[in-house]
């Protein structure tokens, strides 16, 4: 009896590991070999596989056009079909860039993107303050993150513990290849205070994912019209270091000279107010009250740019029981894809 009990056991294990290994050996191939496929090829490649992927449909697809249905609540069925197709052809648009971000030069990584309200951001640089951004999971936060580590200053972020640890490990170093600096979000301590040191020290820009809540206790907000819980980590960062808090959106435009035709549109909006300290609000209630303001810039840009929120993960409270894993491409507190969300 026990050997029937085990054997299954047994089995999951080895496909598991099976599954981790194969999962990891797509991904090295990804960034070694995509580099080399002629551009015009590889994005059509992406093209078409974001076609299949939306007509076999799926869990992941669904949870998209449910998550557009929320902000897009004027939408009829055939617009929400043209947004899911559009939007899962942005988010393999980013993985295509991902893969093929290592090899492009420093000149093309500049060219890539273009930059919307950044001046109020380097100017708080230069006096060797820092910047703490709240970021979407919008356009391509990997090529964002390249982009700042050379236009504006070091980039720290945090990203999410991945399984299998190989996979992590190639998305850490992927990014720090880029020019960040990467802290785990779990495994190396109290990943707050070590955030809280860091950043203090100044002259650095520090971009959350925080739209989505990781903790299960995140900050209750409305959010394009409908109640969310996203992270309030950037909003408590911001306030213990004394940075500003800058909502960024991103999305993409056409663009002849770009990656597959497109470039990156980065939109750094302007700082959210602080609420005084004092007797008759708590910390608790300042962090609420900018990470609000937060959502609602974040709502407005993503009800614009619909097709480039890649969220395929529950956010809304209506939609959030039971809760579901976090899926392993997707990253926690980073301007990067996969292997961080916020902090």
């Amino acid at each position: 009896m026990s050997r029937v009990a085990v054997a299954p056991t047994r089995w999951a294990a080895l496909r598991r590991r099976a599954a981790d290994r194969l999962t990891v050996a797509v991904f090295r191939a990804g960034w070694r070999l995509l580099c080399r496929v002629p551009e015009p090829l590889a994005y059509r490649g992406f093209d078409l596989v974001a076609d299949l992927t939306v007509r076999r449909g799926g869990a992941d697809v669904a949870r998209m056009r449910a998550n557009y249905a929320r902000v897009r609540p004027d939408a009829d069925s055939a617009a929400l079909d043209a947004l899911v197709r559009a939007g899962v052809r942005s988010y393999m648009r980013y993985w295509c860039e991902a893969f093929r971000l290592p090899a492009r030069t420093p000149d093309q990584v500049v060219a890539g993107v273009r930059a919307v309200g950044a001046e109020p951001v380097r100017a708080v640089l230069d006096t060797g303050r820092p910047v703490v951004c709240f970021l979407g999971h919008m356009g391509n936060w990997d090529s964002a993150g390249a982009w700042a580590c050379r236009e504006l200053a070091p980039v720290l972020t945090v990203a999410e513990r991945l399984e299998p640890e190989e996979l992590f490990t190639e998305f850490v170093g992927f990014r720090e290849r880029l020019g960040m600096t990467i802290l785990p979000l779990t495994g190396e301590g109290d990943v707050f205070g070590r955030l809280v040191r860091r950043t203090a020290r100044g002259g650095c820009v520090v971009p959350l994912l925080a739209d989505r809540d990781l903790t299960q206790h995140g900050v209750e907000v409305d959010f394009a019209g409908r109640r969310a819980r996203m992270a309030p980590g950037p909003a408590a960062l911001a306030l213990a270091v004394g940075a500003p808090l800058v909502p960024v959106s991103m999305h993409y435009e056409p663009w002849p000279g770009g990656p597959g035709g497109h470039r990156l549109v980065v939109t750094f909006h302007e700082a959210v107010p602080v609420p005084p300290p004092g007797p008759a609000i708590r910390s608790r209630e300042r962090i609420a009250a900018m990470t609000q303001a937060c959502a609602d810039t974040l709502g407005a840009a993503i009800a614009e740019h619909t097709a480039d929120w890649h969220m395929m993960q529950r956010v809304f409270v209506e939609d959030l029981s039971p809760v579901p894993p976090v899926s392993p491409a997707q990253p926690a507190g980073a301007p990067a894809r996969s292997g961080s969300r916020g902090a």
